[in-house]
């Protein structure tokens, strides 16, 4: 039996800030994707929601939110959470019901209308809250640990603030030619330099924005693919949602602290390796075989740790495969080719989704100008707060 799902549909709101509702953007992607893919939403047998969990307003019932704005049909519906992870994690439920046999087709969801600036927690008093503690007690806003986390590679690995800028201009040239992407300039490594520091080593180039946005697919059944006159559909083969082991010995939000390794030895995998290695186990893969990744760059520091973590180079490697141009498009492996969150921002329960939008054009040669030639293995990667992990795996 095949645990593959097809990949009939996928669809996206552009991002930008647009300074409408969540759900208006997700009912723009979920019909582009439901066109895309010729399946009418009365058709859809189950739709699962990515949720916005924000300051209390109603994104934590996304999956129905989305459902009664496409109009009551009857569908299951779903609505997941995983912070960063959520739309990784919302395909590995739709995958679920379809392989469970509880469902032919799919839509999957997700969309956010996000706050101006960085992320902050809900307000009220909430001390067993690991997250409202690092911002309330530590002052630690996202842009802090991504400085941190900027500063453990220049003094691990010898990274310099040029690799990082790098880093953006590559993203920034891809973004350009990404008609859903909220910026569409190219950047120069002196421009990166110019801009304003946010946490030193990072300035605000290096440092993705907060967007709107949405992103939807509609999956189905390999059987039903078939029966739909779509031979030889993008199939995603591998859904990785691991957690953290402990003790875990990298410091990582929102807990900005190290677990003791006195008395229990690290496993030799980090949280991020594992996530990847779960993917490509399941995939029956390895990272030799990629013809792309799409990668969260909440930071551009960030970026090349994912290189060492997909096992795209070795530990304290990533900067030199960027210097070769490896992850560039025409590269070994292209990484980010969308743009990533440089061009497009983060809308949080979207990205995940997106992610698998842009590998699913590449697998179906239907990317333009951003196209990568013979692309037949893509992987998607990211990390949600609380030790949500995420990867998809899609072939062709």
């Amino acid at each position: 039996m095949t645990r593959d799902v097809a990949v009939l549909g996928a669809g996206m709101h552009p991002w930008g800030k647009w300074g409408r509702g969540f759900v208006e953007y997700g009912v723009v992607a979920a019909r582009a994707a439901l066109a895309d893919a010729g399946v009418e939403w009365r058709d859809v047998d189950a739709i699962v929601g990515a949720d916005t969990v924000r300051g209390g307003y109603p994104g934590y019932v996304a999956g129905a939110s989305f459902a009664k704005a496409l109009g009551w049909q009857g569908a299951r519906v779903t609505s997941v959470y995983a912070a960063c992870a959520s739309g990784a994690q919302a395909v590995g439920a739709a995958r679920a019901q379809i392989l469970a046999g509880l469902a032919d087709v799919v839509l999957v969801v997700g969309a956010d209308a996000a706050p101006k600036g960085f992320f902050r927690p809900a307000g009220g008093d909430r001390p067993e809250d690991a997250d409202w503690l690092r911002f309330r007690l530590m002052g630690a806003t996202n842009p802090t640990y991504f400085g941190l986390y900027a500063r453990r590679r220049m003094a691990v690995h010898g990274d310099t603030v040029a690799d990082f800028a790098q880093v953006k201009v590559k993203n920034a040239a891809m973004g350009a030619l990404n008609p859903y992407a909220r910026y569409r300039s190219r950047v120069t490594a002196e421009e990166v330099a110019a801009s304003p520091v946010v946490a030193d080593p990072l300035r605000l180039l290096d440092i993705c924005a907060t967007s709107d946005g949405g992103a939807a697919l509609v999956l189905s059944s390999v059987e039903f693919a078939r029966r739909h006159g779509v031979a030889d559909p993008v199939r995603i083969r591998a859904v990785s949602t691991v957690t953290p082991r402990y003790p875990s010995t990298v410091l990582d939000l929102p807990d900005i602290a190290t677990d003791s390794a006195v008395a229990v030895e690290p496993d030799p995998v980090t949280f991020r390796a594992s996530i990847a290695r779960a993917a490509y186990e399941e995939a029956g893969i390895g990272p030799e075989d990629l013809s792309l990744a799409e990668v969260y760059d909440l930071s551009t520091a960030l970026e090349l740790q994912w290189y060492e973590d997909l096992g795209l180079c070795g530990a304290g490697e990533a900067a030199k495969l960027l210097r070769d141009g490896a992850t560039t498009r025409g590269g070994r492996i292209p990484v980010n080719v969308s743009g990533g969150l440089a061009s497009f921002g983060e809308a949080v329960p979207a990205q995940a989704i997106a992610q698998v939008c842009e590998v699913t054009w590449q697998l179906r040669g239907e990317a333009g100008e951003r196209q990568i030639e013979g692309a037949r293995v893509g992987i998607t990667a990211n990390q949600g707060l609380f030790g949500h992990g995420s990867a998809v795996v899609a072939v062709r």
